[in-house]
């Protein structure tokens, strides 16, 4: 279950045709709420993809309702043009959820420079809106490996909280974070504030020790 562990979280992971060979290359999970607290930390790397651009904009006021995820292409080095696709996912999921884009974090990995098709992208994100369900963690996690030999997910539970999470990485953490993608869930009632100091407090003795 990872991600969709806590209560109020859905997800799904399907086949976009992103991945040549077939795999599942799109997830999306959603926070049904009642609270839309959020935290997050990027790559220190100085060439920066427009899906991470694009999302530490969204996260700037501590408000996250859905995360996209694609792998099979990082939509970096793509322009303008890479940009624009990462604006239209954005809109398109938040379209089908009834919220505003700017509560979107989009999240791309896979080759660098690699022009993503914006058709398949899109048709990517109906199908994963389709397929939400309160079971569809192990979907999401398997969509976004790229040379990881498993998915990585887990479960953690305390009094009256849970936490989910699932990474995509094998290798790929110089400079701080480089190409992983993580994302965390938990229905504990933390403000925004709490929760980015407690994950900056967790990075800096766990992914930035790895770094190298």
């Amino acid at each position: 279950m990872s991600v969709t562990a806590p209560r109020g979280f859905r997800a799904a992971g399907v086949a976009a045709g992103l991945k040549s060979t077939g795999a599942e290359d799109v997830a999306l999970v959603v926070n049904d709420g009642p609270r839309f607290d959020s935290a997050s930390v990027f790559t220190a790397n100085r060439c920066k993809a427009n899906p991470v651009l694009w999302s530490q904009e969204v996260v700037k006021d501590g408000t996250v309702r859905a995360v996209f995820l694609n792998s099979g292409g990082a939509n970096c080095y793509t322009g303008p043009e890479g940009f624009q696709t990462t604006h239209a996912v954005a809109e398109q999921v938040a379209g089908s959820l009834g919220i505003g884009p700017i509560d979107v974090v989009v999240c791309s990995t896979g080759l660098i420079g690699l022009t993503n098709d914006r058709d398949q992208v899109l048709a990517g994100a109906t199908a994963a809106y389709d397929a939400l369900s309160a079971d569809g963690g192990d979907d999401a996690a398997r969509a976004i490996m790229t040379t990881d030999s498993v998915s990585k997910q887990v479960v953690v539970e305390g009094a009256g909280w849970t936490i989910g999470g699932m990474a995509k990485g094998a290798g790929m953490l110089a400079p701080q974070l480089a190409t992983m993608l993580v994302v965390l869930t938990t229905d504990a009632v933390v403000p925004a504030d709490e929760l980015d100091a407690a994950l900056r407090a967790a990075t800096r003795v766990s992914f930035d020790r790895l770094d190298s």
